[in-house]
């Protein structure tokens, strides 16, 4: 053990003489006194702490994180320091999601304690790669659904999180957008299809859409180089509104994209209100910071104990409509106060 101190004392007899001649004797008190005064001053300050790994897994790109900020901040109220509890290990799979695979190897071979998967391309990834290591999703569509999870309540194996119902969040996505352009009738969805995710969130917002006598046209998008030709096929389809599916791909690519909406003169429909605070016109969804947060509780309890099976999968806490109204005035919109005084913020 680290700190440590292992004495030795030779069990011979001393063979020193006194004056007359008879040898000294090494009473049992002197040696203990020895002993002692050999032992750390500090047992305390001996003590070597255990420090946890918690391995990252994205799929996006390296660089801060207002989301990671948040799970990280809540992790070090409950306790876990940086630097002196607990380390992480970021995997980021740039864009790439046929990466994710190695990475999450990657991570099983460290033997992290806890693998926290960003968005269901890496919470799939991580549960391919071990049955063993704990995995903390911070918010995905449908968990069930995904296959990542057998149920809500008794999520079994090593996979716990948040997870958002997909068929009643698109369907008041879409009904939102209806408010506030009600003479749309085709509305272009831009989504990535290699993510699973993405698959369930387009049928479920097909289905809403034939009941609201919408007309959806998909407009993929794999990666930061196929927006140009999704914005071209775009003007072609004939759309009076768009629809931007949750990616984390997209969400990087934010800027581009809202620029995109506001040339084309589209109202838009988001499912991050990070889109808003770049310009964009709406966002309903789940609050994602106050979701890292709960994550960040999840993964606490692993670190204490708890197995993952038997943490049932978390429903976000808060949803946000975010409305911004100075791209409503470029776009020529006038947002209904019925929708005004619905909305959790209103950026002027």
């Amino acid at each position: 053990m680290i700190g440590q101190v292992t004495a030795t004392f030779c069990l011979e007899r001393p063979r020193r003489f006194r004056p007359d001649g008879r040898r000294w004797r090494l009473g049992v008190a002197p040696v203990l006194a020895l002993a002692l005064l050999l032992l750390p001053h500090d047992l305390d300050a001996q003590e070597v702490t255990k420090i946890v790994r918690i391995g990252v897994l994205s799929p996006g790109y390296a660089g801060p994180s207002p989301f990671m900020d948040a799970l990280r901040d809540q992790l070090r109220q409950l306790g876990h320091v940086e630097g002196r509890n607990i380390t992480y290990e970021f995997r980021y799979a740039e864009g790439r999601y046929d990466r994710l695979p190695g990475l999450a190897a990657e991570l099983v071979r460290l033997n992290v304690d806890v693998i926290v998967a960003r968005a269901t391309p890496a919470t799939l990834a991580a549960k391919h790669a071990t049955t063993s290591i704990p995995i903390v999703m911070p918010v995905v569509a449908d968990a069930v659904e995904a296959g990542l999870v057998a149920s809500l309540g008794r999520p079994g194996g090593n996979v716990t999180g948040v997870s958002v119902v997909a068929r009643e969040l698109s369907g008041k996505r879409l009904q939102l957008l209806k408010e506030v352009a009600p003479k749309a009738s085709r509305v272009a969805v831009l989504w990535n299809p290699d993510n699973p995710a993405a698959h369930i969130l387009l049928r479920e917002t097909g289905s809403v859409a034939r009941s609201l006598g919408l007309t959806l046209h998909p407009l993929p998008a794999r990666a930061p180089g196929d927006l140009p030709g999704a914005f071209s096929e775009l003007n072609h389809t004939g759309a009076d509104a768009l629809f931007v599916l949750d990616d984390p791909l997209l969400i990087d690519d934010r800027a581009r994209i809202v620029d995109f909406a506001k040339k084309s003169r589209l109202p838009t429909m988001y499912g991050l209100k990070q889109f808003v605070e770049a310009g964009g016109l709406m966002s309903y969804g789940a609050d994602i910071i106050a979701s890292y947060r709960q994550a960040a509780v999840l993964v606490d309890k692993i670190l204490r104990g708890a197995k993952p099976a038997d943490l049932p999968v978390e429903q976000p806490t808060k949803f946000e409509l975010v409305i911004n109204l100075k791209a409503a005035k470029a776009l020529g919109l006038t947002i209904p106060q019925s929708l005004l005084v619905r909305a959790d913020e209103v950026i002027r």
